[in-house]
């Protein structure tokens, strides 16, 4: 095994993810969300199995050109974009966009005449596991006149977008947002602008500590709400990053020591933290399962924290963590499930420690 700490992506167990969102959305469009993990081995895996492409950045736009994605299967998703990078996108020959502004509208309009927009709205769905909050996303009111504006500006309305936040649990979620969607597209059909597509974002979970809900699941309620409330000419799209990858990843880490506090709590330090791969511990919103070599051991709870000297660097205080109590300096954990947000999350050198390394195994084509 490579030096400790690493990220190993199973490239088949991306591919099995994919078909199997395939299988309970045979008739989406599956785009994924790039940022969750930019693998040049798993771009091209999902290009070559279909995939469309949500990009965050020019970084992630020059990335999937660099490996021969078409741009016209490339989204640029992110409603935060300046004029100049709406502009280098439409010239490498990106055609879609999505925004949530009047000012992002305008911009697009001008920089990248004629394109493919999508509004995201701000769907009524309960909170997530990794919430966005109310940092993206128009009041569904404020999308159809933003649509109207968007015809009226040159550019081709697509239909409306929306996303539950990151690890969503509950699958009536994407009922309340295909709901609220549909009423959008009524409402756009009255003003003459048909509805080709709806976006309904990611937030497809995964299983951490706690179990998820199975894509069958999720799939049957998605496709019953699509064929109630959606015009029966649009597309669906997903936006999946954690389903696809999440469970294709390990990260392989150390013991870096072991430590019983003032207070009596038995604090464990790995090689790896927040900062180099594991920021989805923020507010300890998701519970990874972490195994060790000596797990028949007679286990207690423990604090996990990472190596780094920031006091913020602490993984798990509150969740209850059982840890084997003979665990010690040296010993190797895997930390399970860690294909997503992770080695894309890592810092660039903070405290001096290096973005986590990726290794990846398996057959990147059939």
């Amino acid at each position: 095994m490579p030096e400790s700490p690493c990220l190993v992506i199973d490239l088949q167990r991306v591919r099995d993810n994919y078909r199997a969102l395939r299988s309970a959305l045979p008739t989406a469009r599956i785009r994924f969300a790039v940022k969750a993990s930019p693998v040049p081995e798993i771009i091209r895996l999902l290009a070559d199995e279909g995939a469309e492409f949500d990009v965050a950045s020019i970084g992630e736009i020059e990335q999937c050109l660099s490996l021969g994605v078409d741009p016209a299967v490339m989204c640029y998703g992110n409603p935060i974009k300046k004029a100049t990078q709406i502009a280098t996108a439409h010239t490498a020959g990106v055609r879609r966009y999505a925004f949530d502004t009047e000012d992002d509208l305008e911009r697009i309009a001008i920089h990248a005449p004629g394109a493919e927009v999508e509004c995201r709205f701000l769907a009524s769905a309960p909170q997530s596991q990794t919430p966005f909050g109310t940092k993206f996303g128009c009041a569904p009111g404020e999308a159809v006149r933003l649509m109207v504006r968007a015809r009226d500006l040159g550019l081709r309305v697509v239909g409306p977008y929306f996303h539950v936040g990151s690890q969503q649990l509950d699958p009536a979620a994407w009922r309340i947002g295909i709901e609220q969607a549909g009423a959008i597209a009524e409402a756009l059909a009255v003003k003459d602008i048909p509805v080709s597509s709806v976006n309904i974002g990611g937030g497809l979970p995964i299983s951490y500590a706690d179990p998820a809900p199975e894509l069958a699941e999720l799939g049957a309620v998605i496709a019953a709400a699509a064929a109630r409330h959606l015009p029966e000419h649009a597309d669906l799209v997903v936006e999946p990053g954690r389903a696809l990858v999440g469970s294709a990843g390990v990260i392989h880490a150390e013991v870096v020591n072991v430590r019983m506090a003032p207070d009596g709590r038995r604090w464990v330090y790995l090689d790896v933290g927040r900062y180099n791969g594991m920021a989805e511990t923020e507010n300890e919103y998701i519970a990874y399962r972490i195994e060790t070599l000596r797990d028949g051991d007679t286990r207690d709870e423990a604090v996990i924290a990472g190596p780094t000297c920031d006091g913020d660097d602490v993984l798990y205080q509150r969740t209850r963590v059982l840890l084997p109590t003979t665990l010690r300096a040296g010993d190797p954990v895997r930390i399970l499930d860690t294909g997503a947000y992770t080695a894309s999350y890592s810092s660039v050198s903070f405290n001096g420690f290096p973005p986590l390394t990726v290794h990846v195994i398996g057959a990147e084509r059939e």
